[in-house]
């Protein structure tokens, strides 16, 4: 039986579009259940059996504050498009990209550690076990690299290098 001619042999070339990536560090749920039952305990501390506005208020007020707070701290998108790496507000066109090296845990404690390079570009979340160093070769920048957290280090890595070879 041969082939039929819709189902391609060999694997498709990779493209720009192949060199995409995108990603939330959100928050794991686990993180979530303790920061709101964290935010019930101190309503009811708040309270404490008094009458009036007490009774109510922290119960209304903590936990929305609380759910606010925690979705803002896993708002942050880590994405390669369009030539450039987008960490949350900041982006780097790749073209100034001379390497990117994944990290782990242990890679992240030693570049990020006491002799770390305070030049440094970091977004770290320490929820995230994984990191990227993107190490810069731009003259007029004195950023020497970034360290940006990421739960797909090899994959964001890869991505970043085939949209620099791209470009």
């Amino acid at each position: 039986m041969s082939p039929s001619p819709s189902s391609p042999s060999s694997p498709a070339p990779r493209t720009a579009a192949a060199a995409e990536h995108s990603e939330r560090l959100s928050l794991p749920w686990w993180l979530w259940v303790v920061g709101l039952a964290l935010s019930g305990l101190l309503a009811a501390e708040v309270w404490m059996g008094a009458p009036g506005v007490r009774a109510w208020l922290p119960f209304v007020a903590l936990p929305p504050a609380t759910a606010v707070a925690l979705w803002w701290l896993g708002r942050v998108r880590v994405a390669v498009r369009d030539g450039e790496l987008f960490v949350d507000d900041a982006h780097l066109p790749v073209r100034y990209v001379a390497d990117v090296v994944p990290l782990d845990a242990a890679g992240r404690r030693e570049v990020l550690g006491v002799g770390a390079d305070p030049l440094a570009f970091v977004v770290q979340r320490p929820w995230v076990g994984g990191a990227v160093q993107v190490v810069l070769d731009d003259p007029a920048d004195p950023t020497p690299f970034w360290v940006v957290s990421t739960r797909h280090p090899v994959e964001l890595a890869r991505a970043v290098m085939a949209a620099r070879d791209a470009a």
